[in-house]
């Protein structure tokens, strides 16, 4: 689900810079995902 949404994300953002869509927001909500996903990884790797 969250690697989903990651590439969701990541489409969103580079058709963002190409068509100029969603303007700020889509790189705030980009920024997120990335935290998001590098605390998931790490989080993930203590578990084991």
């Amino acid at each position: 689900m969250l690697w989903t949404i990651f590439v969701v994300l990541v489409v969103l953002w580079l058709l963002g810079f190409t068509m100029h869509i969603g303007g700020g927001l889509i790189h705030i909500l980009i920024v997120i995902a990335v935290i998001v996903l590098i605390y998931n990884l790490i989080a993930g790797r203590r578990g084991l």
